[in-house]
């Protein structure tokens, strides 16, 4: 599966975890086969870095800056705790739509402060 725009990444530095970011656009480079990835560092303050990546570098190939290993690795959302991961096939989101149904009344936050 490849990575694409709007999905979240933890970017490894050193073969180690360092921290996540969500890929905010890809673009060609002016190199043919290389790609302009501008990513959204989720550090505070927020940061926007672009780095200059091969295909396979974006979907977890590791290479180097300055010497030092990083890679990508793109970042699969865990299940909900009913057990439905959040896909978006057909079947599945059925599947999940009626699990959520056996479960019982959803309880609405306002309705529940103004009891409150």
């Amino acid at each position: 599966m490849h990575t694409s725009i709007q999905e979240l990444v933890c970017i490894h530095i050193d073969n180690n975890p360092a921290f996540y970011a969500r890929i905010e656009d890809i673009s060609p480079d002016v190199k043919p086969g290389w790609w302009q990835v501008r990513l959204l560092v989720l550090t505070h303050p927020l940061q926007i870095f672009t780095w200059i990546l091969d295909e396979g570098q974006i979907d977890g190939a590791s290479f180097t800056m300055g010497g030092t290993p990083v890679m990508l690795e793109r970042v699969v959302p865990p299940e909900n705790h009913d057990g439905c991961a959040h896909q978006d096939s057909g079947e599945v989101a059925h599947e999940c739509a009626e699990k959520k149904k056996e479960r019982g009344k959803v309880v609405s936050i306002v309705d529940r402060k103004k009891n409150s």
